[in-house]
């Protein structure tokens, strides 16, 4: 251990003396780990930036829906678009067959509309719909300034609205919204209450919508106008899957389903929506590491080809060493030193560039930037085990040369 220090010192200096054999080495540890990180950076800030609008769902929640949470393909859209609607009376019957262990609520949406007061008007449009009380908790959606929707809203039609942050800011500027009248699709509807921003995701706000009675919503367009979604919160976490498994069969009698069809519904959950994301993103992290291991593969055996090389021109030198004192195993561990310290060099170089080019290209896609700490700690350990596979037998050949033999050497 006294001569640790030396044998690093002596692996160091050999690699800078040969900086371009050493530059090219690294270079294709580089290409292996960067192509690794920057992906998986690239993955992560998406899954993140999904997760952080799934999240918006609501804790404990699930929705029951005439679409999935997530289409994938035109067939897909077209299998769904051949569904019924749900409509107001399907809700108001699931409504009545659960008990107090839920809240069930509803909302209707599908018009982009303008928001107008006092000659200004919002732009782009923003959107429009339906709610029941119910849905605000369900959601997560929280009054900052006057109330949210009440049943008595509901049951009287009110031509009442609450509004998101984006619209407030846009048109309220230095006036309280609340109790000022503004005009959506040539209604005329008095603002009851704000609600919280929200931020946004993957560069779209979530703030940009305003919100009147389900009721309202319907006797302005119909109610066939769009498809009602239910919205189920449940109290007790416990009983949640037990929930969803009875919302099922409830709404399959109610939709009045045959026995042994399949659901004409759609049900999302938090868990189900992330699933199907990483899916969808799993083949292309599987393809990502594959490319990954063969640059890595090719470096390595690049590694071991230099390493030989290095151990032949080098022959002489380790004749000397060997003829003053040095054992095989300091031979061994110098060789290895200089094998991992190339692999190294290269992965640091290789995740910076990772997860800098790759928060690049997240940002592009609008998704929230973050340094993935796993796949760091997963692409260090990846050059470690580099340098040492592909070091061992230069260090071996190198470690076993014959002292007199290696001084001969010319």
């Amino acid at each position: 251990m006294r001569i640790l220090p030396e044998i690093i010192k002596v692996a160091l200096s050999s690699l800078y003396a040969n900086k371009l054999k050493s530059f090219l080495t690294i270079l294709g540890i580089v290409v292996g780990i960067f192509s690794i990180i920057s992906i998986s950076t690239v993955i992560e800030m998406l899954q993140k930036s999904i997760e952080d609008g799934v999240s918006g769902m609501g804790q404990n929640t699930f929705y029951v829906n005439k679409w999935p949470a997530v289409i994938t393909s035109r067939s897909e859209w077209l299998k769904y678009r051949n569904r019924k609607n749900i409509n107001y009376n399907q809700y108001e019957k699931l409504k009545k067959v659960f008990t107090a262990d839920v809240s069930i609520g509803a909302e209707q949406s599908g018009r982009n509309v303008i928001v107008k007061y006092n000659g200004e008007e919002t732009n782009p449009t923003v959107d429009f719909l339906g709610v029941t009380p119910e849905a605000f908790s369900n959601r997560d959606l929280h009054a900052l300034a006057g109330r949210n929707i009440s049943q008595k809203d509901l049951e009287s039609y009110a031509d009442v609205v609450v509004l998101g942050a984006d619209i407030v800011k846009k048109l309220f500027k230095k006036i309280d919204p609340v109790g000022q009248h503004v005009k959506i699709d040539g209604h005329k509807l008095r603002v009851i209450g704000t609600l919280e921003k929200r931020g946004e995701i993957f560069g779209q706000s979530q703030d940009n919508f305003a919100v009147v009675p389900l009721t309202t919503f319907q006797s302005f367009y119909g109610k066939r106008y769009s498809s009602v979604r239910i919205s189920i919160k449940v109290n007790n976490a416990s009983e949640y899957n037990e929930l969803i498994e009875k919302a099922t069969g409830y709404f399959r009698t109610i939709r009045k389903v045959p026995i042994g069809e399949e659901d004409d519904f759609s049900i999302a959950t938090n868990e189900a929506v992330m699933g199907r994301i990483n899916d969808m993103t799993a083949g292309v992290r599987i393809g990502s590491i594959v490319i990954a291991m063969i640059a890595l593969l090719a470096a390595g055996i690049g590694i071991m080809n230099i390493m030989l090389v290095s151990v032949t021109e080098r022959t002489r030198e380790i004749g000397i060493r060997k003829s003053i004192g040095a054992k095989k195993n300091n031979i061994l561990f110098q060789f290895i030193v200089e094998a991992i310290v190339l692999c190294q060099v290269g992965g640091i170089v290789g995740i910076a560039l990772g997860v800098l080019l790759g928060n690049v290209a997240g940002s592009a896609l609008k998704a929230n930037t973050m340094i993935p700490y796993d796949w760091i700690f997963i692409g260090v350990l990846l050059c470690t085990a580099v340098g040492v596979g592909f070091g061992v037998y230069p260090a071996y050949k190198a470690a076993n040369l014959d002292p007199i033999e290696a001084l001969r050497y010319e």
